[in-house]
């Protein structure tokens, strides 16, 4: 393991202003998306799409990163340079999805283990001769009556410091994304304390499989209510526990927090980074590595039509824009009308 590598590469993804493009959908996940919009999700069209994204002027300046599929991180753009040394010309590390979704739990009605531990040594060595600097591996969290357990937790938390181990062994380095859900009916009170306590047993059992903490990043999910609450949380109250909970559980040593969107706006996403970041120095950077809340405004312009391609491009480089701002602190809301 190459400490100082892995060290370097976190920090880059976590850079002053900058944050990381989920675009790792699933063949599934993106033919939903493309519905939206009536394209067809062919290999050629999803490639088309991920190509609009990824070269979109001045992108690079406020994204780091950028998660992919394994069908994408295998693609090339149409001049015949593979997405992944583009991406890295463009100085824009290609990261990697490495999990294979979150099946049921045997014996836990209502809960998911995150699968894709098997074979996972040998596609990580592919996926580093493949450009890879950096993977993610995502464990999924419900929130309901009885749940979740806190076997499901630890069994989620257990996969997850495996999955870090080994991408550090191929000196690649893990996001860790413990995603505790918003769907429920939860208010942002139960939200804290269930994130609280996956966070804290998270980070136990990357202690205990040995994970070098400095070449890592977390991806977590903001404290919120759920989507069926009745219960609403001001932006300033999900800004104060989310820094609450993150303060009193992950270790100072991890270089850099990016934020999944979890379902949230496009504009509620970066305003609550933004308070976040707002709110005075924090011993981590906390930045975004979101999907839906950066990819939809492009989605929406593009449509699938080479008449919107240069429309989804701007909105891609918009959103990107004033994310990289929040990731600062310097984002303000009147800045949305540019974005419209």
């Amino acid at each position: 393991m190459n400490t100082a590598e892995l060290s370097a590469t976190a920090r880059a993804m976590v850079a002053k202003n900058r944050g990381i493009l989920a675009a790792d959908e699933s063949t599934s996940t993106i033919k939903k998306r493309f519905d939206t919009i009536k394209l067809e999700s062919t290999e050629e069209n999803r490639r088309l799409y991920r190509e609009m994204l990824f070269t979109a002027p001045g992108a690079q300046e406020y994204i780091s990163g950028v998660i992919l599929y394994d069908e994408t991180l295998r693609q090339k753009t149409k001049d015949g340079m593979p997405f992944a040394a583009y991406l890295a010309k463009q100085g824009m590390l290609p990261g990697i999805k490495v999990d294979t979704g979150a099946k049921p739990l045997a014996g836990f009605s209502g809960e998911t283990i995150t699968e894709g531990l098997d074979g996972l040594r040998e596609r990580l060595a592919e996926y580093y001769k493949l450009g890879a600097k950096f993977a993610k591996w995502r464990a999924v969290i419900d929130i309901g009556a009885g749940i979740p357990s806190s076997y499901a937790i630890d069994a989620n938390a257990h996969a997850l410091a495996r999955y870090a181990t080994l991408c550090q062994e191929a000196g690649i380095v893990p996001i860790v994304e413990p995603e505790v859900l918003m769907d429920g009916a939860h208010n942002l009170e139960r939200c804290e304390e269930v994130t609280n306590t996956v966070l804290d047993r998270v980070f136990e059992h990357l202690f205990g499989a040995r994970v070098f903490l400095e070449g890592m990043v977390l991806k977590p999910n903001m404290v919120v209510p759920g989507k069926k609450s009745s219960q609403k949380a001001t932006p300033e109250q999900v800004a104060e526990a989310t820094v609450r909970t993150l303060k009193r559980q992950v270790p100072t040593a991890v270089p850099g927090i990016a934020f999944l969107s979890g379902g949230q706006g496009p504009v509620e996403a970066t305003q609550h980074l933004n308070l976040m970041n707002a709110a005075g120095p924090l011993p981590w950077a906390l930045t975004f590595s979101y999907g839906r809340a950066l990819q939809e405004n492009a989605l929406q312009a593009w449509g699938g039509k080479s008449s919107g391609y240069s429309g989804g491009q701007q909105a891609l480089f918009l959103r990107a824009k004033l994310n990289g701002l929040a990731a600062g602190g310097a984002y303000k809301s009147s800045m949305e009308s540019a974005a419209a």
